[in-house]
């Protein structure tokens, strides 16, 4: 059975410690600009929003790929990126729909999520539970109880 990481920007504090953990898990080093998981913060709206890779079904990313260095490991349920394999040329960041991957100028590497090999720190680490780690057949449920609690509170507050 596939987990998934569910993002819910409404509990994001931007606390930032998600791209702390991520960067001393896999860089082995404090420095959350080469995390694998960043938060945008819209002050217009008022959210922080921890963007990262959503392993696709169907990855764009491996389809511009010019030397075939990503593809999805169905057995993870993970989008792959070989290191060994990738020339750097960013294609696949200037595809990527949802802005879940980036660039390590300093490693010369994609930075991709890889779910701390089915153990995702960043999850741990989130206190407010922004982050989950959830089987994908509970997503469903877990969106509508979301969404129920939304309808609630809006029909509470205008009876």
């Amino acid at each position: 059975m596939s987990k998934i990481l569910v993002v819910d920007h409404e509990r994001c504090t931007g606390c930032r410690i998600c791209e702390m953990v991520c960067s001393v898990k896999n860089e082995h080093q404090s420095d959350p600009s080469r995390a694998r998981i960043q938060v945008i913060k819209w002050e217009m709206e008022g959210y922080n929003l921890p963007m990262v890779c959503q392993h696709c079904e169907v990855p764009l990313c491996a389809s511009v790929c010019p030397v075939n260095a990503i593809f999805r490991d169905n057995s993870r349920g993970v989008v792959v990126t070989d290191d060994n394999l990738c020339i750097g040329c960013r294609a696949c960041l200037s595809i990527c729909p949802l802005g879940g991957i980036s660039f390590d100028g300093k490693g010369k590497k994609i930075l991709r999520c890889n779910h701390c090999q089915g153990d995702p720190t960043c999850v741990k680490f989130c206190d407010t539970k922004a982050l989950q780690y959830i089987d994908e057949e509970q997503l469903a449920s877990v969106q509508k109880r979301s969404k129920a609690i939304k309808l609630y509170h809006a029909l509470k507050r205008d009876s």
